[in-house]
This record gives C-alpha cells, structure tokens and sequence, in this order.
C-alpha cells in the first residue's frame, strides 16, 4: 500500500517472484471510470474506490478459500479503506517515501494513467497504518530489491528455491500477474 508512485508494483513483483506468490496490480482493477476521472487529473473520492475496493477484497477471498498465498497492490490510502480489506487477514506493507521522491519517480513514469498533479491529492488523503493495524513501514528510498528483502525478512517469509532477487518466477513456478501499467 502507499501513494502512487511508492514503488508498489515494482517491490511486489520482486516479492511474488522471490515468493512463488500470485500477483495482482490493483490499478489494473479500477473500473474506465476511475481510469478516466484520474487520467483527466481529477482525484477520485470514496464512492469512487467503493467498486474498486470490493473487487480488491473479492481477489483477496478467492485467494484466501483456495489457500493460495498472493500479493494485491493497493493504494489503501485510508483507514476506513483498509479495514474493508483487513476483515481478510491482510498484512499491509506501507511503502512510504518524501513527497520530493515521489514526484521524480512520478514525473519519470510515461506508462501509467495517474498524473504528478494528483499527488497532493493522494498526500492529503494519506492516513498512515496505526499500531492496532496489521501492517509494517518500509523506507521507499532504496533500491527495490533492498526493500523487497526488508519485507521477507520482517515477515519471516522464506523465497522459493532458485527464485531470482530480481523478481521474476524461477523456472517452473508461476505467478498471476497483470503488466504493470
């Protein structure tokens, strides 16, 4: 989870390949209207995510019945969104980093619908994991892999034999994954 921008797509596709782990870009599963209102530089509110948010929690069910272990991106950026999504037993990893970083990253990213003019937005809507939530903070200023190996070891996960550090599934693993946009 974080603002746009925070790297979570690119530490979460590290983590699914390290992990064996289905993956989902929660970006990838805002419906056009979402995608229009925020490509047009328009913020979106909270009846806006509602639809996106209960696809989001749909995914996470599926998973967790099937007891399929999977990583979901998700802006997540409020409380009220995040309890929606924790009655599934979700861990959030909160990617956080200075406004200043952000918007280089944002303003170096071509392939993705969400302009650098939304990110105040996104910074003011922001309502950090408080201690009574099921989550850990990781510093977004280093490299991905850095974070990504911060994040196992946190967790007490264990990578799959041969999986690479740079993300991709060993040979013979699979993950479900949605190109990043």
């Amino acid at each position: 989870m974080g603002i746009s921008g925070s790297g979570k797509s690119t530490v979460a596709g590290i983590l699914a390949g390290q992990l064996g782990w289905d993956l989902e870009e929660g970006d990838d599963l805002h419906p056009q209207e979402n995608i229009d209102k925020m490509s047009s530089g328009e913020p979106l509110n909270d009846e806006d995510r509602a639809p996106w948010l209960d696809t989001i929690s749909s995914w996470i069910i599926e998973h967790t019945m099937a007891g399929v272990p999977g990583i979901i991106t998700c802006s997540a950026l409020k409380r009220r969104y995040r309890d929606v999504l924790r009655e599934h037993n979700v861990i959030f990893v909160h990617l956080t980093g200075s406004k200043d970083l952000i918007g280089r990253r944002l303003a170096t990213r071509h392939d993705h619908y969400m302009p650098t003019s939304l990110l105040d937005s996104q910074v003011e809507a922001l309502e950090p994991p408080e201690s009574d939530e099921n989550a850990i903070t990781i510093d977004a200023g280093r490299k991905p892999a850095e974070e990504a190996a911060e994040i196992v070891r946190r967790l007490g996960l264990t990578p799959s034999p041969g999986s690479s550090a740079l993300g991709a599934p060993a040979p013979g693993q699979s993950s479900v994954a949605r190109p990043a946009r």
